[in-house]
């Protein structure tokens, strides 16, 4: 895979970290995963988990601090999804760790970024997009904003933000030999994400309200519409070509609603017209036509759906959840979501891990024996 030789120590944190850690493991980047020792770990999510290591530390002490950054003078990146200066005092901040490895790429990821008023602050992907000026754009007209899960903040301008600068950050180190901080704040991701709309916000797109333009709900013809069996269908009609298509398979007149008209009354005429269907009907209809018009699925119904099953874009864990393929898709080494595999448990991996690294079994017993490790016993060959 593109990734693979690539060593990845992460830092767990709330899910943007392990997000960027799935990521790049799915490329084929060796993960390992540094858990608490579990009396201080607390119960998270491991559903993006799957193909990590576990090697779980006692990061309160100083003999585990050791360990760690012994680990990161072979290894290519460090995750550290904390608020600034944690690391840094645990002395696993990235100038203790370059010192001794001029190569690591040390990612941070956090929520305001390294600077300025707010780094300090605890925030979620709600409180990111707020002040990126991204979040007041999700309004329907006459109600406030909705926000979207949280993928926009969290996972588009964080996770995916952050692995696109480790990447970088691994091309740019061929040429220099060198590796850097990579900086990555979700509130700048999330504008960032956003540049189009802010680049386009003085042209006749934006020019009402927010909730009546063409892009936020206020187009007849960009909107969502209800079928008779309480499902959704979703309208992309824009240009005049496909709004013609759109008429068709409504089986309404262009003379009675020519493109552009009045957005009510084309509002009030395609309500009326999708609730005399079902879904399917509608699916079927529009599947012989070139309208921009799809059904609007749930999880299940999108991993079921002809073209997505075509190309296999999702797949399913040993415990029955579905799993996206990673995209994009690479002609040669493409991505694995390792979702035959199951997440780590923790400590999994801490022996094969450290004598991987150099350490003997009798100063693994030994860092045992003090609980300066934890190994979880089931899977590995008992010291």
């Amino acid at each position: 895979m593109a990734l693979r030789g690539v060593q990845v120590l992460e830092i767990p944190g709330l899910a943007p970290g392990p997000v960027c850690g799935m990521i790049l493991s799915n490329f084929g980047a060796k993960v390992i995963r540094v858990d608490k020792l579990p009396s201080d770990a607390t119960v998270g999510f491991d559903s993006v988990d799957h193909g990590k290591f576990s090697m779980s530390v006692d990061m309160k002490n100083p003999r585990g601090i050791e360990i760690i950054k012994h680990l990161t003078k072979t290894c290519d990146i460090f995750l550290d999804p904390y608020r600034p200066g944690v690391m840094e005092n645990l002395g696993l901040g990235p100038a203790d760790l370059q010192k001794n490895n001029q190569r690591l790429i040390y990612a941070r990821l956090s929520g305001f970024g390294q600077t300025g008023p707010l780094a300090q602050k605890a925030g979620h992907d709600i409180n990111f997009l707020s002040i990126s000026g991204t979040l007041s754009n999700l309004q329907w007209e006459g109600k406030p904003p909705n926000p979207p899960l949280n993928i926009l903040g969290d996972f588009g301008g964080g996770a995916f933000t952050c692995a696109l600068g480790i990447i970088l950050a691994l091309y740019e180190r061929h040429t220099s030999g060198k590796g850097q901080i990579v900086d990555c704040s979700m509130t700048r991701g999330a504008a960032y994400l956003s540049s189009w709309i802010f680049r386009t916000q003085n042209t006749y797109l934006w020019s009402e309200p927010t909730g009546k333009n063409f892009l936020d709900g206020g187009c007849y013809f960009y909107n969502i519409y209800k079928t008779k069996d309480g499902k959704w269908m979703a309208v992309g009609s824009l240009e005049e070509k496909f709004y013609l298509q759109l008429l068709e398979g409504l089986n309404i007149s262009v003379d009675d609603l020519p493109y552009l008209s009045d957005n009510e009354i084309g509002k009030e005429m395609l309500t009326k017209r999708f609730l005399e269907e079902t879904q399917d009907y509608w699916i079927k209809v529009f599947s012989n036509l070139d309208a921009c018009v799809t059904p609007v699925l749930t999880q299940e119904e999108a991993a079921s759906y002809e073209h997505n099953k075509s190309q296999n874009s999702f797949q399913r864990s040993a415990d029955g959840c579905l799993i996206p393929h990673p995209e994009p898709n690479l002609s040669r080494t493409p991505g694995n979501s390792g979702c035959y595999l199951h997440p780590p448990k923790c400590g999994e991996h801490t022996y094969t891990i450290l004598k991987e690294s150099g350490f003997n079994k009798d100063e693994i017993k030994q860092l045992q024996s003090e609980k300066i490790i934890y190994i979880e016993e089931k899977g590995q060959a008992k010291l």
